[in-house]
């Protein structure tokens, strides 16, 4: 007999905290990357790139578990979330672009309680040439699996966001809370994978898939 679990989700943050300027410029970034040992650059220097390269996301506080937590992690193919018009694929070309930048969990649960997993999301999110307007609301979901198996529950969350006047990029954090009811104790957070992602379209998808991919701030020209 199949035993149906029931995945609740539920927000644990209304408001998402919003924040822009907080992506370095692509002329910034790459200037980051050719730059080699030797060149005009210190290990000091080197230090303060390596950190700045790393997604800014504040842990979570750690809590207490029985046992392992569930694997957490965004998936590949909807991990960006690229508007693309016109016939050819270019940056003159974007519309609006996102990535979730970060990723943090942590879970809690003690006897045969249920699973509670709190997972941070950083999104960075951008306003490229196409982008009609002054914000759109991205859509994302979770998805809660038996452990490289069924899909137990998929939820889609909202994320409206406006850009501030002038500003092309913005960034977001968002926490979620997910409910995994087990039937006894041996059950193990183990069993289960969380997974996260942007609702693309296929055509998304398949860009992400190719390894293709623009930056947040695409098209924008740098100061």
């Amino acid at each position: 007999m199949r035993r149906v679990l029931k995945v609740s989700l539920a927000s644990a943050l209304v408001a998402a905290t919003l924040s822009t300027g907080a992506i370095p410029s692509a002329a910034e970034a790459q200037v980051g990357q050719q730059r080699q040992p030797g060149q005009g650059q210190t290990a000091g220097n080197q230090e303060q790139e390596r950190r700045a390269r790393q997604p800014r996301i504040a842990p979570l506080r750690r809590r207490v578990a029985a046992g392992p937590c569930p694997y957490v992690k965004i998936l590949y193919d909807a991990a960006r979330y690229v508007e693309l018009g016109g016939d050819r694929v270019t940056a003159a070309n974007v519309g609006y672009t996102g990535e979730m930048e970060g990723l943090t969990s942590d879970c809690m649960y003690q006897g045969d309680d249920p699973i509670t997993v709190q997972t941070r999301v950083l999104f960075h999110l951008g306003r490229g040439p196409l982008a009609e307007g002054e914000g759109r609301t991205y859509r994302y979901w979770i998805a809660v699996t038996e452990r490289n198996r069924a899909v137990l529950e998929k939820v889609y969350f909202d994320l409206p966001v406006t850009f501030a006047p002038g500003e092309r990029t913005a960034s977001v954090t968002q926490d979620q809370v997910i409910v995994i009811p087990r039937a006894n104790e041996t059950i193990s957070g183990d069993n289960f994978e969380i997974l996260v992602g942007f609702e693309v379209t296929p055509e998304m998808a398949e860009f992400n898939r190719s390894g293709s991919r623009f930056r947040v701030n695409a098209g924008v020209q740098a100061d």
